[in-house]
């Protein structure tokens, strides 16, 4: 069974970096054709994908955020981080990482950006 959880801190403040982690289990981070995805959801609003890494290591990022965000990984751990710098009130938000085509999905965490 697949699962993937999401770690890292509630509450960051205005301009500091928001840094989240992945945790796979149940299948490897490599395994061929994957695309390991961050996907937020702010408050009212619908699934906005961030980016991605794949199962050989390259990233892509969406447009509207490509500037401010890194993903990278660690194959060691099973896992994925996604960086995501200058943060703003408006990047509050639940954080879900998934592999959106085999639909595996983590619980979701929730961010809120504030001082």
């Amino acid at each position: 069974q697949v699962q993937l959880q999401e770690s890292g801190p509630g509450l960051v403040k205005p301009s500091q970096t928001l840094s989240l982690t992945c945790t796979i289990s149940g299948t490897s981070i490599t395994t061929d054709y994957c695309n390991w995805s961050w996907i937020r959801q702010s408050p009212g609003k619908g699934l906005e994908w961030m980016g991605a890494i794949t199962y050989d290591g390259s990233t892509g990022y969406s447009p509207s955020c490509k500037s401010r965000t890194s993903i990278f990984r660690d194959t060691a751990k099973n896992q994925f981080t996604l960086q995501l710098s200058s943060v703003t009130p408006e990047d509050t938000a639940v954080y879900y990482c998934a592999e959106a085509s085999r639909d595996y999905w983590g619980r979701g965490t929730q961010v809120t950006v504030s001082s």
